[in-house]
C-alpha cells in the first residue's frame, strides 16, 4: 500500500536507477568520441566543434532519459521480486512509497522524452538503439529473468547497446568497429553479472530467479564460466588496436586488464570464495573505465 499521496522527487529518480544511468552516459560518451575520430572534417554531424558538442550533450541527455525510463520500467515489473530480495526491498515500489501508476506514467514519459530528443537532436539511428535498449531490456530480458540463466545473455545485449548509440550519434557507420564496442561491453558484463550473482544467491533464490548460480552453493561452475568468458573478452578488448582504433599502449593495457580478469576468475574457479568473487566483481568495475580511458585517450591525442 502506498503511504504517501505524492511521490517524492527522491523516489521518481530512484526509479531511474542513477548508478546505471551514469554508467550508460559515460558509455555513449565514449562512443561519440571514438565515433568523431573515424570521421573527415566535413563529415561531422555539426557545422562547427561548439555545434558538435552540442549534439553530444543532446545525445547524453535523450540516452540518459531512455535509460532512465528504461530502468524505471523494469522496476515496476520486478516490484513483487524486488520485495522479496534484501537488497532490493527498500525501493520505492515495494516500500509502498509511490504508485504503479504514478511510476508507470513517470517512466513511459521519460522514455518516450529521450527517444524524441535523440530524434530530433540527433539522428533516426540513435533513437531506434535507444528504444531497442528499453525493448529487449524490459520486455525480453526481465522476464526471461525468472525462467533461465541464459537470460543474462540477452540482458547483454541492451548494456552493450549506448556505445554503439553512441558512435551512431557522432555520424560514425555501423561497421566492425562498432562491433567491436558492442562486443566488449557484452562480454565485460558476463563475469561482472555472474560474480555479483554468486555473492546475492541467496537473494535471487528467494525471489525465484533462474540465475547460474542459485544452484550453485559452492560457485565451482559460476566461476568456471566467469573464466570463460573473460577469456572470450582478453581477444575482443584487443580488436580496437587491429582495427586502428587505437595504438600499442592500449593494446598491452587491454592485455594486463583482461588477463586479470581472467586470472581472478580462474583462482575463484579452483578455490570458490566471497572474498575472490567480491575481487573478481570490483576488478569488472575497474576494467571497463580504464579501457575505455585508454582508448578515448588514444583518440583525442
Amino acid at each position: 500500500m502506498v503511504t504517501t499521496s505524492a511521490a517524492a522527487p527522491s523516489d521518481l529518480f530512484a526509479l531511474t536507477k542513477p548508478r546505471i544511468v551514469l554508467l550508460v552516459a559515460i558509455t555513449a560518451a565514449a562512443g561519440y568520441a571514438l565515433g568523431l575520430r573515424t570521421l573527415a572534417p566535413g563529415q561531422y554531424p555539426a557545422s562547427s566543434m561548439a555545434a558538435t558538442w552540442w549534439v553530444l550533450l543532446h545525445a547524453l541527455f535523450g540516452t540518459s532519459l531512455a535509460a532512465g525510463g528504461t530502468s524505471a520500467l523494469n522496476m515496476i515489473v520486478e516490484r513483487d521480486v524486488d520485495a522479496m530480495m534484501h537488497r532490493t526491498a527498500r525501493r520505492p515500489l515495494p516500500a509502498g512509497r509511490i504508485s504503479v501508476r504514478t511510476a508507470s506514467a513517470f517512466a513511459w514519459t521519460i522514455s518516450a522524452l529521450g527517444v524524441l530528443e535523440l530524434v530530433l537532436f540527433v539522428n533516426g539511428t540513435t533513437a531506434i538503439l535507444a528504444a531497442a535498449t528499453l525493448l529487449v531490456y524490459v520486455f525480453l530480458y526481465t522476464p526471461l529473468k525468472r525462467r533461465t540463466s541464459l537470460a543474462t545473455l540477452v540482458g547483454a545485449i541492451p548494456g552493450a547497446l549506448p556505445i554503439v548509440g553512441g558512435w551512431t550519434a557522432a555520424g560514425a557507420p555501423l561497421d566492425a568497429r562498432a562491433a567491436a564496442l558492442f562486443a566488449i561491453l557484452f562480454l565485460w558484463q558476463l563475469p561482472h553479472v555472474l560474480a555479483l550473482s554468486w555473492i546475492h544467491r541467496e537473494d535471487y533464490a528467494r525471489a525465484g530467479l533462474r540465475m547460474m548460480s542459485v544452484n550453485d552453493a559452492e560457485g565451482s561452475a559460476t566461476f568456471r564460466q566467469a573464466t570463460l568468458d573473460s577469456a572470450a573478452l582478453l581477444p575482443i578488448s584487443l580488436a580496437p588496436a587491429l582495427l586502428s582504433m587505437a595504438g600499442w599502449p592500449y593494446f598491452i593495457l587491454a592485455l594486463v586488464l583482461s588477463g586479470s580478469l581472467i586470472a581472478l576468475a580462474l583462482a575463484g574457479a579452483r578455490a570458490p570464495s566471497p572474498v575472490r568473487a567480491r575481487r573478481l566483481f570490483l576488478a569488472t568495475l575497474a576494467y571497463l573505465p580504464l579501457l575505455l580511458g585508454a582508448l578515448v585517450a588514444g583518440a583525442i591525442t
